[in-house]
């Protein structure tokens, strides 16, 4: 039995290496996404089109390609009840190259990073680093003129932040090493002198526009950008360079996600918040869908919603605060019934696990938590409560997530942030504020959280994914069985 439970750890924990691995942006884990919703079944549906739904049916959609959302619609489902969503994101803190990057400076070509969330960015020095996300692409055909969006990753490294020698700075390791994010957290490309000698020699695929460090023309990508990064884009997705558009990109590091340590308990990699989280809830909608016997005796909707920006607020077109959940809810009601009056009742209905990572027990920094709340690694998942409504859990919805957790003999974990600490949030207080829905925030418990490097538990993330799948097969169920306002 022993042995069966760890190679379903290493089975679940090695799906995810893969995913992260295939992720190395918020874009790059929506396509992985659409893959494998596509091998399970799922029908895409589009925003901007009609939607025609059937109970018994999956369906996904996607917004700006950076978030997604997942929903199969139970056979005894009908207008008016509940949604049963796990909620996650795609993005993490990292680099993203400004719409200018052309920097030069002491005889080297740099790349101009803004920063995005709150990252812990001397991590991000002496990495490894490459570009991935996605480019806007000019094609021709026929005569007519059309513009797609391409996904694009360099897998070799071409980037790096090399920190300063300590022999120039001899207080470094009495002071803290202090990051100046502006001036000293550009990533080295190249030197002037070779990249003029790759110039020469190299294919020219694009008019060189001459500045003077100024963008003489502002249109042209090329007077933007360093060519020899163009070049590099446009060989990778197979056009010229004039016919980049525009693009978004950010640093990734080159390291690929591992399962590590010296007994193997450990996941080491970036993007574990909140790719993790995403993982877990899709894999664990796709399992407990995958077959229509699944969704013979349900009755309300399974969903799965991965919003981009949640590191920077979420107020976008594609993150938590804007009205894509509710959009959707609205849209599954009424494709089964126009009566206005049933949306308010599936909401009340409804019931929201917001998914993001926890902070774990660090054994080098103990007295940043409690005592009476230490998440640890190999402890299940952690439900975070914060009365300041920093997290969105109250005494119903943790007794509900705990429940099914009690009945599948599965670890749970309590958080709540020292008093005389600030206090994060996620993507539940907004959703539970914007739609009005039932909402219990947990996460697995990892380490170096907003590093370029984190680490969790392989058994955490069985956990997590086991707990969310009986969530997808019993909530209906168990909820009946609860009155509170009545």
């Amino acid at each position: 039995m022993a042995d069966n439970n760890k190679k379903q750890e290493y089975c679940v924990a090695s799906d995810l290496i893969d995913f992260l691995n295939t992720s190395p942006t918020a874009f790059h884990a929506v396509e992985e996404a659409k893959r494998r919703l596509r091998n399970a079944g799922y029908e895409q549906i589009s925003e901007r089109q009609d939607w025609e739904l059937e109970a018994g049916k999956r369906y996904f959609f996607t917004r700006n390609h950076s978030t997604i959302l997942a929903f199969a619609i139970g056979k005894k489902y009908v207008a008016g009840n509940g949604f049963y969503i796990i909620g996650a994101h795609t993005d993490s803190p990292c680099l993203k190259l400004k719409p200018v990057s052309k920097v030069m400076k002491g005889g080297f070509l740099e790349v101009g990073v803004q920063t995005y969330g709150g990252g812990l960015w001397h991590t991000w020095f002496d990495r490894d680093l490459t570009v991935a996300g996605r480019v806007i692409v000019k094609e021709e055909k026929d005569g007519s003129v059309s513009y797609s969006h391409r996904l694009v990753r360099i897998e070799e490294p071409i980037m790096r932040v090399p920190t300063i020698a300590i022999h120039l700075d001899r207080t470094v390791n009495t002071d803290g090493f202090k990051v100046n994010t502006q001036s000293q957290l550009l990533p080295v490309l190249a030197t002037s002198i070779k990249a003029e000698l790759n110039k020469a020699v190299g294919p020219v695929k694009s008019k060189e526009v001459q500045t003077d460090g100024k963008n003489s023309d502002k249109g042209a990508i090329s007077s933007k950008h360093h060519s020899l990064l163009l070049e590099m884009i446009a060989n990778q997705i197979g056009c010229n360079v004039d016919d980049i558009c525009d693009f978004e990109l950010q640093a990734c590091d080159t390291q690929p996600s591992v399962i590590a340590g010296a007994a193997k308990e450990f996941i080491f990699s970036g993007r574990l918040d909140n790719l993790c989280s995403s993982f877990c809830s899709l894999k664990a909608l796709i399992d407990a869908t995958s077959s229509e016997s699944e969704l013979e005796d349900e009755s309300g909707v399974r969903m799965v919603a991965l919003f981009d920006h949640e590191e920077v607020g979420s107020d976008s077109a594609q993150g938590a605060g804007s009205p894509v959940m509710l959009d959707a809810l609205s849209r599954i009601t009424s494709a089964f019934n126009p009566d206005s009056k049933l949306l308010p009742k599936a909401i009340q209905r409804s019931y929201l696990v917001s998914a993001d990572m926890a902070h774990a027990l660090h054994p080098n920094y103990m007295d940043k938590h409690e005592e009476n709340h230490q998440p640890k690694l190999h402890g299940g998942l952690v439900i975070k409560h914060n009365a300041n409504q920093r997290y969105a859990t109250n005494a119903v919805t943790s007794f509900l997530f705990r429940e099914i957790a009690t009945k599948h003999d599965l670890p749970t974990q309590d958080f709540a942030v020292r008093n005389d600490m600030g206090c994060g949030s996620t993507i539940g207080p907004i959703l539970a504020s914007g739609v009005g829905i039932r909402t219990v925030d947990v996460g697995a418990p990892q380490l170096s959280m907003h590093s370029i490097r984190e680490m969790c538990a392989v058994d955490d993330v069985k956990y997590s994914y086991e707990h969310f799948k009986a969530f997808f097969q019993e909530f209906s169920h168990l909820d009946a069985k609860i009155t509170v306002d009545i």
